[in-house]
């Protein structure tokens, strides 16, 4: 059977090697460029280690494939900490050149290891991925109903060919061509994963080694689409009317938005900016939703109908 799945955990893994090498990534620049302060001062070197540049190879066990089809970020990654140790040091092994001691340390001791590289992906995940998650996870189920409706129209032959001109299913064989090294799987009626994905890249990411179904991650579309921001409109009355900061704000929460985010957008200090929507949500302008370990903002119908009445309002 063939079946859909969204990975928290994979978007993770996948955004490392924009953080290391933005310039490959022109799409995701906007986001590179706000998450990057965020992360100036939290240590994630054994991350960065598992996801080298240029990256051909990716252990399996640090991104193993979901299980349901849109696993919590703390479900992976209780399946990440109980990798076996063999398993670990199996990809380890795969990977290139020598060592790092953090990788080492890994290697001689993957148990209270892993506990360590999963609270750094916690960590990670928290400033690079949060504020976004909301928006990614709309992008992705989307890209899966889309995905789906292929595949009931066309079948799954008519759904790969349409993924990437380098995946092909012949018969009950998937060939996957990548930039150095082809890979194939026999189905044989076990079906196929497909986990759209948003930092991906450009070309998909195929998994046949580990037990059960085989895997393609494979790029979501209109990904540059999550980091746009929608012009500030033209004019002064809603400013007037609500102040600068408030109506810029109001005109910032187009999707929802965490306070975090918000504040790296407008300049702002946190303080600041939780003030202001204090206000906003008092006038019944905006409301709050909690999303993991984020609180979201966002319109309601009568701040839509406020910014809809301002028409052209800049600020």
């Amino acid at each position: 059977m063939t079946r859909f799945a969204i990975s928290p955990l994979w978007e993770v893994i996948a955004s490392v090697r924009i953080v290391k090498q933005p310039h490959r990534f022109p799409e995701h620049l906007p986001w590179c460029g706000r998450v990057r302060p965020r992360l100036a001062g939290l240590d994630w070197r054994l991350l960065a280690d598992l996801v080298q540049m240029p990256t051909l190879v990716i252990p399996t066990f640090v991104c193993p494939p979901p299980t349901t089809s849109q696993p919590a970020l703390d479900v992976e990654l209780a399946t990440l900490a109980a990798t076996p140790p063999e398993a670990v040091r199996a990809g380890l092994d795969a990977l290139p050149g020598p060592r790092s001691s953090r990788l080492a340390a890994l290697y001689a001791e993957p148990a209270a290891e892993l506990t360590r590289l999963t609270e750094t992906i916690r960590a990670y995940a928290d400033a690079a991925i949060g504020p976004y998650w909301p928006r990614m996870r709309t992008l992705l189920e989307r890209e899966v109903l889309l995905g789906a409706r292929r595949m009931a129209t066309d079948g799954v032959h008519g759904l790969l060919n349409h993924l990437d001109p380098y995946v092909r299913l012949e018969a009950e064989t998937l060939r996957v061509d990548h930039i150095a090294v082809a890979g194939t799987a026999r189905l044989d009626g076990r079906g196929l994963l497909l986990v759209p994905s948003v930092f991906t890249g450009p070309r998909v990411w195929s998994n046949f080694g580990s037990p059960g179904q085989p895997v393609l991650r494979y790029p979501a579309r209109a990904v540059a689409t999550l980091w746009e921001r929608d012009p500030a409109p033209q004019g002064q009355g809603l400013a007037r009317v609500l102040g600068r900061t408030r109506a810029t704000l109001l005109h910032e929460l187009a999707v929802p938005t965490s306070t975090l985010e918000l504040a790296d957008r407008c300049g702002l200090t946190s303080g600041t900016v939780s003030q202001h929507l204090g206000a906003l949500r008092d006038a019944g302008l905006v409301s709050a939703h909690r999303a993991g370990r984020f609180v979201l903002y966002a319109r309601t119908t009568a701040g839509e109908a406020l910014i809809t009445a301002g028409g052209a309002a800049t600020f």
